[in-house]
């Protein structure tokens, strides 16, 4: 590759080795510019000016690190809407693939098959991790979203029990299965994408696009789900209608594909394929020298995880099965909901670029644990109109976790790892706080009969994240590890 400098350059530029190693300038601001004009993070050809800094200008990111953040928040946000789409249409689905006299038992066994995503979710993350820390993260962000995606298709194409009699649970599994898998590898890869993209001291704004895809992923499967049921009459909507919003993913799978197409591996990691400094075995490492940052994701994600399925996803059922409220409209508002969230998160990672990642982790745990019960009980009123504002209220401390936990778990792991360790940890995490949380939820409510009971489930999940972030050292200024 050759690079033109200005008069002195050579002097004033670092040694090339290990980024990781290096001040954090050490992976973005080199004299040389990593960002092409299309927003791939390989190494191009560039003009150095005679300060030493990019084209770019020393105050702003270059295109690399924006179109890397759409690219990675595209891709996410297609798993959320797979996900989300499930969970709002739970109700719906309950009877076609289990079929009987009690609608409680045909929705606890729809939450089973649902939570079982979430299993394969460790299996994912763990092969799909390893196969990023060695071959490379592009690859693996392309094949996950693919296979994500036509796995939820498949959900839509589906015979019910009516036609296939246990075939239909059965196939059902298999499909949330695959889901699993896929999803397994695909947020934390975004993750770790942004973490090792963005420029130093911005890792806390860019590292939040990811959950943007989280919370647009979300807000679009509500939209989605009150547009057919809207369109759609009750008899309609259980005929066929809930079919239509899986079958939508095949245009989404097209979309993430094009965001995604031009990106390259990232620069911290085609440092150490240089160098050849690449994990061989990605999970032995990370289970013998990293089980500190193991244990401190898993409890960390349990906690936002049990935040987002319960106090979003979990809400929808609450609203409409619990509390009778009209499904066309609830989904309208969580819609709505998603959607303002996801324009809060670049903010609050921001934010915690300035003031650091624990302080303002912990405002979001906090909120959750002080709102929840009190939004329950204004729900529980049987004012619709106090209910959604109880619901917005209880959704304003998940862009504060969502947005600033992702950045932190990529920050506790070494590039080498990065991605087996984020993914092996987390998705374990989303299993207790993820995968089993709406079913508690469910089957606490009809065990006790106390309509509050998911909230005190959601306020002991933060308890355990809050003891936990009082172990993480501050990384918001220190260079990726």
């Amino acid at each position: 590759m050759t690079v033109v400098r200005a008069p002195g350059a050579m002097n004033r530029s670092r040694p090339r080795g290990n980024a990781d190693a290096h001040h954090p300038s050490a992976i973005t601001s080199r004299p040389q510019d990593r960002s092409d004009p299309e927003g791939s993070m390989a190494s191009v050809p560039t003009s150095v000016n005679t300060t030493g800094t990019t084209a770019a200008g020393p105050d702003r990111p270059a295109p690399g690190p924006r179109k890397a953040a759409l690219a990675a928040a595209a891709g996410t946000a297609i798993e959320y809407y797979e996900f989300g789409v499930y969970g709002y249409l739970a109700v719906v689905l309950g009877p076609h693939f289990f079929p009987g006299d009690d609608p409680t038992a045909a929705l606890l066994a729809t939450l089973a098959v649902f939570g079982s995503a979430f299993l394969m979710r460790p299996l994912g993350g763990v092969l799909l991790g390893r196969l990023g820390d060695r071959v490379g993260r592009k690859p693996v962000l392309i094949l996950t979203v693919v296979g994500m995606g036509t796995a939820t298709m498949a959900v839509g194409l589906l015979p019910t029990a009516d036609t296939v009699g246990v075939a239909a649970p059965c196939a059902l599994l298999v499909v949330r299965l695959a889901q699993g898998f896929f999803a397994g590898g695909e947020v934390t890869g975004s993750a770790t994408y942004l973490a090792e993209a963005a420029p130093p001291g911005r890792r806390g704004f860019f590292g939040a696009f990811t959950p943007v895809g989280v919370a647009l992923g979300g807000g679009a499967a509500a939209l989605v789900a009150g547009v057919v049921s809207t369109m759609l009459s009750e008899r309609q909507l259980e005929a066929y209608g809930w079919r239509i919003p899986f079958l939508l993913s095949f245009p989404l799978i097209l979309v993430a594909l094009a965001a995604r197409r031009h990106l390259a591996d990232s620069e911290a990691f085609l440092e150490k394929k240089r160098e050849r400094a690449t994990a061989k075995a990605p999970l032995r490492e990370v289970l013998t020298r990293h089980r500190g940052p193991v244990l401190k994701v898993t409890l960390l994600a349990t906690g936002s995880n049990c935040g987002y399925w319960v106090g979003l996803i979990f809400m929808n059922i609450y609203l409409t099965s619990n509390l009778g409220y009209p499904k066309s409209s609830t989904f309208w508002i969580m819609g709505g909901i998603g959607l303002f969230v996801a324009c809060l998160m670049p903010l609050f990672g921001a934010l915690s670029d300035r003031l650091g990642r624990k302080k303002v982790i912990t405002l979001g745990f906090a909120g959750y644990g002080i709102l929840v019960v009190p939004a329950m009980l204004v729900m529980g009123l049987g004012n619709f109109p106090l209910a959604i504002l109880a619901m917005v209220v209880l959704a304003v401390p998940m862009p504060i976790v969502q947005s600033v936990t992702y950045p932190t778990y990529a920050e506790l792991f070494p590039t080498e790892v990065r991605y087996t360790g984020l993914s092996f940890s987390f998705n374990i995490g989303t299993i207790l706080g993820g995968g089993l949380s709406p079913y508690l939820a469910t089957w606490l409510i009809d065990g006790t009969g106390n309509l509050l009971a998911p909230g005190f489930l959601l306020m002991g999940a933060v308890v355990i994240a809050l003891l936990t972030l009082r172990t993480v050292q501050e990384s918001s200024r220190e260079a990726l590890a």
